[in-house]
Protein backbone atom coordinates (compact mmCIF):
# COMPACT_ATOMS: atom_id res chain seq x y z
CA UNK A 1 0.00 0.00 0.00
CA UNK A 2 0.89 3.46 -0.54
CA UNK A 3 1.03 5.73 2.64
CA UNK A 4 -0.78 8.57 1.87
CA UNK A 5 0.18 11.55 3.89
CA UNK A 6 -1.96 13.77 3.12
CA UNK A 7 -4.58 11.77 5.22
CA UNK A 8 -2.78 13.30 8.47
CA UNK A 9 -1.98 16.69 7.19
CA UNK A 10 -3.40 18.27 3.80
CA UNK A 11 -0.69 21.55 4.03
CA UNK A 12 2.35 18.97 3.75
CA UNK A 13 3.61 20.11 -0.12
CA UNK A 14 6.54 17.44 -0.46
CA UNK A 15 7.65 14.54 0.88
CA UNK A 16 10.48 11.49 0.23
CA UNK A 17 9.61 8.80 -1.59
CA UNK A 18 10.85 5.37 -2.43
CA UNK A 19 9.52 4.60 -5.94
CA UNK A 20 8.21 0.44 -5.89
CA UNK A 21 6.63 0.01 -9.24
CA UNK A 22 7.25 2.39 -12.40
CA UNK A 23 5.33 1.14 -16.01
CA UNK A 24 2.86 2.35 -18.32
CA UNK A 25 -0.18 3.51 -16.19
CA UNK A 26 2.15 5.44 -14.04
CA UNK A 27 4.37 5.51 -11.10
CA UNK A 28 3.95 4.28 -7.07
CA UNK A 29 5.32 5.09 -4.14
CA UNK A 30 5.67 3.81 -1.16
CA UNK A 31 4.47 6.89 0.27
CA UNK A 32 3.17 10.80 -0.75
CA UNK A 33 1.44 13.77 -1.20
CA UNK A 34 -0.49 13.63 -3.69
CA UNK A 35 -4.36 13.30 -3.04
CA UNK A 36 -5.74 10.99 -5.76
CA UNK A 37 -9.38 11.52 -7.76
CA UNK A 38 -11.85 10.89 -5.65
CA UNK A 39 -15.58 11.86 -4.01
CA UNK A 40 -15.51 14.78 -6.89
CA UNK A 41 -12.16 16.07 -5.26
CA UNK A 42 -9.62 16.07 -8.82
CA UNK A 43 -6.43 14.16 -8.29
CA UNK A 44 -2.87 16.16 -7.57
CA UNK A 45 -0.51 17.81 -9.86
CA UNK A 46 2.73 18.19 -9.73
CA UNK A 47 6.45 16.41 -10.23
CA UNK A 48 8.79 14.02 -8.97
CA UNK A 49 12.35 15.01 -8.38
CA UNK A 50 14.96 12.77 -9.28
CA UNK A 51 18.86 13.25 -9.23
CA UNK A 52 18.90 13.01 -12.92
CA UNK A 53 16.02 15.23 -13.54
CA UNK A 54 12.37 15.85 -13.36
CA UNK A 55 9.02 14.04 -13.77
CA UNK A 56 5.89 16.17 -14.42
CA UNK A 57 2.86 14.38 -13.06
CA UNK A 58 -0.96 15.26 -14.50
CA UNK A 59 -3.10 13.31 -12.64
CA UNK A 60 -2.87 11.17 -9.07
CA UNK A 61 -5.66 7.64 -9.34
CA UNK A 62 -6.40 4.91 -6.94
CA UNK A 63 -4.55 1.78 -7.90
CA UNK A 64 -4.89 -1.80 -7.04
CA UNK A 65 -5.26 -2.72 -3.18
CA UNK A 66 -4.45 0.36 -1.77
CA UNK A 67 -1.65 1.55 -3.89
CA UNK A 68 -1.95 5.27 -5.51
CA UNK A 69 -0.50 5.67 -9.13
CA UNK A 70 1.10 9.19 -10.28
CA UNK A 71 0.19 9.57 -13.97
CA UNK A 72 3.48 11.39 -15.53
CA UNK A 73 3.45 13.29 -18.56
CA UNK A 74 2.85 11.02 -22.01
CA UNK A 75 5.93 9.58 -22.86
CA UNK A 76 8.16 10.57 -20.16
CA UNK A 77 11.06 8.31 -19.42
CA UNK A 78 9.68 6.79 -16.30
CA UNK A 79 12.40 6.19 -13.19
CA UNK A 80 13.62 2.55 -11.85
CA UNK A 81 12.31 0.44 -8.88
CA UNK A 82 14.20 1.60 -6.09
CA UNK A 83 14.74 5.25 -6.91
CA UNK A 84 14.51 7.91 -4.39
CA UNK A 85 12.17 10.86 -5.42
CA UNK A 86 10.98 14.01 -3.88
CA UNK A 87 7.11 14.06 -4.52
CA UNK A 88 6.19 17.85 -4.55
CA UNK A 89 2.35 18.99 -5.22
CA UNK A 90 1.18 21.84 -7.28
CA UNK A 91 0.03 23.99 -4.12
CA UNK A 92 -2.00 26.25 -5.23
CA UNK A 93 -3.87 23.97 -7.15
CA UNK A 94 -4.63 21.67 -4.60
CA UNK A 95 -5.07 24.67 -1.77
CA UNK A 96 -7.69 26.15 -3.90
CA UNK A 97 -9.54 22.33 -4.09
CA UNK A 98 -9.16 22.30 0.12
CA UNK A 99 -10.77 25.81 0.21
CA UNK A 100 -13.59 24.66 -2.23
CA UNK A 101 -13.94 21.31 -0.61
CA UNK A 102 -14.40 22.67 2.60
CA UNK A 103 -16.85 25.43 1.88
CA UNK A 104 -19.21 22.78 0.13
CA UNK A 105 -19.52 20.92 3.38
CA UNK A 106 -20.56 24.32 4.50
CA UNK A 107 -22.88 24.87 1.70
CA UNK A 108 -24.66 21.53 3.02
CA UNK A 109 -25.11 23.28 6.13
CA UNK A 110 -26.58 25.68 4.42
CA UNK A 111 -29.22 23.59 2.30
CA UNK A 112 -29.56 20.45 4.56
CA UNK A 113 -30.40 17.97 1.88
CA UNK A 114 -29.85 14.89 0.38
CA UNK A 115 -26.57 15.44 -1.44
CA UNK A 116 -26.89 13.50 -5.25
CA UNK A 117 -23.79 14.06 -6.69
CA UNK A 118 -21.21 16.96 -7.16
CA UNK A 119 -17.70 18.23 -8.52
CA UNK A 120 -14.88 20.29 -7.53
CA UNK A 121 -11.94 22.61 -9.64
CA UNK A 122 -10.06 25.34 -8.28
CA UNK A 123 -11.92 27.92 -9.98
CA UNK A 124 -16.00 26.43 -9.46
CA UNK A 125 -17.80 23.48 -8.17
CA UNK A 126 -21.01 22.36 -7.25
CA UNK A 127 -23.02 20.42 -5.62
CA UNK A 128 -26.62 18.56 -6.50
CA UNK A 129 -29.14 18.36 -3.98
CA UNK A 130 -32.71 16.33 -3.26
CA UNK A 131 -34.18 19.33 -3.07
CA UNK A 132 -37.58 19.54 -4.76
CA UNK A 133 -38.16 23.25 -4.27
CA UNK A 134 -35.48 26.09 -5.41
CA UNK A 135 -34.13 28.23 -2.51
CA UNK A 136 -33.32 32.18 -2.69
CA UNK A 137 -29.60 32.63 -4.08
CA UNK A 138 -28.86 35.59 -1.92
CA UNK A 139 -30.31 34.10 1.08
CA UNK A 140 -28.43 31.05 0.65
CA UNK A 141 -25.08 32.96 -0.03
CA UNK A 142 -25.48 35.01 2.99
CA UNK A 143 -25.73 31.94 5.35
CA UNK A 144 -22.75 30.47 3.52
CA UNK A 145 -20.34 33.05 4.08
CA UNK A 146 -21.78 33.89 7.77
CA UNK A 147 -20.27 30.03 8.18
CA UNK A 148 -17.28 31.23 6.59
CA UNK A 149 -16.38 33.84 8.90
CA UNK A 150 -16.99 32.41 11.73
CA UNK A 151 -14.05 30.63 11.56
CA UNK A 152 -15.09 27.05 12.50
CA UNK A 153 -12.31 24.84 13.05
CA UNK A 154 -12.34 21.71 10.79
CA UNK A 155 -10.49 18.16 11.82
CA UNK A 156 -10.81 15.22 10.71
CA UNK A 157 -10.92 11.15 12.90
CA UNK A 158 -11.31 7.81 11.88
CA UNK A 159 -14.22 5.75 12.91
CA UNK A 160 -14.85 1.47 12.54
CA UNK A 161 -16.94 0.49 9.68
CA UNK A 162 -19.96 -0.77 12.24
CA UNK A 163 -20.12 2.42 13.91
CA UNK A 164 -21.24 3.89 10.56
CA UNK A 165 -23.31 1.42 9.88
CA UNK A 166 -25.03 1.96 13.42
CA UNK A 167 -25.34 5.88 12.83
CA UNK A 168 -26.81 6.20 8.97
CA UNK A 169 -27.39 9.87 9.78
CA UNK A 170 -23.76 10.58 9.34
CA UNK A 171 -24.06 9.76 5.33
CA UNK A 172 -25.05 12.72 3.51
CA UNK A 173 -24.55 11.83 0.12
CA UNK A 174 -27.04 9.76 -2.04
CA UNK A 175 -25.22 8.93 -4.90
CA UNK A 176 -22.28 7.60 -3.54
CA UNK A 177 -21.56 6.04 -0.25
CA UNK A 178 -18.26 4.99 1.93
CA UNK A 179 -16.39 2.24 1.25
CA UNK A 180 -17.15 -1.05 2.70
CA UNK A 181 -14.55 -3.80 4.24
CA UNK A 182 -12.27 -1.27 4.65
CA UNK A 183 -12.68 -1.61 8.53
CA UNK A 184 -12.25 2.25 9.29
CA UNK A 185 -13.76 5.23 7.78
CA UNK A 186 -12.51 8.64 8.13
CA UNK A 187 -14.98 11.35 9.50
CA UNK A 188 -14.77 14.84 8.96
CA UNK A 189 -15.78 17.62 11.30
CA UNK A 190 -16.22 20.99 11.14
CA UNK A 191 -17.52 21.86 15.28
CA UNK A 192 -20.87 20.91 15.34
CA UNK A 193 -22.16 22.20 12.63
CA UNK A 194 -21.35 19.22 9.97
CA UNK A 195 -19.89 15.41 10.26
CA UNK A 196 -19.91 12.61 7.34
CA UNK A 197 -17.43 10.33 6.15
CA UNK A 198 -15.11 12.33 3.58
CA UNK A 199 -11.45 11.56 2.98
CA UNK A 200 -10.71 14.88 0.67
CA UNK A 201 -8.26 17.48 1.37
CA UNK A 202 -9.48 20.28 3.88
CA UNK A 203 -8.87 23.48 5.12
CA UNK A 204 -7.99 24.14 9.64
CA UNK A 205 -10.58 26.81 9.66
CA UNK A 206 -13.83 27.87 7.92
CA UNK A 207 -12.06 31.12 7.69
CA UNK A 208 -9.48 30.08 5.15
CA UNK A 209 -12.08 29.76 2.66
CA UNK A 210 -12.19 32.91 1.75
CA UNK A 211 -15.71 34.57 0.30
CA UNK A 212 -18.09 32.55 -1.89
CA UNK A 213 -20.51 33.64 -4.44
CA UNK A 214 -23.39 31.30 -5.53
CA UNK A 215 -23.48 31.84 -9.48
CA UNK A 216 -26.51 30.09 -10.17
CA UNK A 217 -28.87 27.64 -9.08
CA UNK A 218 -30.48 24.89 -11.72
CA UNK A 219 -33.11 22.36 -11.96
CA UNK A 220 -32.18 19.19 -13.21
CA UNK A 221 -35.03 16.95 -12.18
CA UNK A 222 -38.51 16.76 -10.27
CA UNK A 223 -36.62 16.48 -6.51
CA UNK A 224 -32.83 17.85 -7.97
CA UNK A 225 -31.29 21.28 -8.19
CA UNK A 226 -27.88 22.03 -8.81
CA UNK A 227 -26.12 24.41 -6.85
CA UNK A 228 -22.90 26.60 -8.76
CA UNK A 229 -20.39 28.10 -6.48
CA UNK A 230 -17.14 30.22 -6.97
CA UNK A 231 -14.48 31.93 -5.00
CA UNK A 232 -15.52 35.72 -4.64
CA UNK A 233 -12.06 37.80 -4.67
CA UNK A 234 -13.88 40.97 -4.95
CA UNK A 235 -16.02 40.74 -1.76
CA UNK A 236 -15.35 40.27 1.98
CA UNK A 237 -17.00 37.24 2.64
Amino acid sequence: MTERLFQRDAYLKVCAATVIASHADGIILDRTVFYPLGGGQPGDTGLLRLDRGEIQIVDSRHGREGQLVHVPVPDSPLPNVGDEVEAVIDWDRRYAHMRMHTGLHLLGVALPYGVTGGNITAARSRLDFDMPESVDKAETQAQLNRLIRENHPVDSFWIDEDELEARPELIRTMSVRPPRGVGKIRLLRITDIDLQPCGGTHVRTTGEIGPLKITRIEKKGRRNRRVYVEFDSGQDA
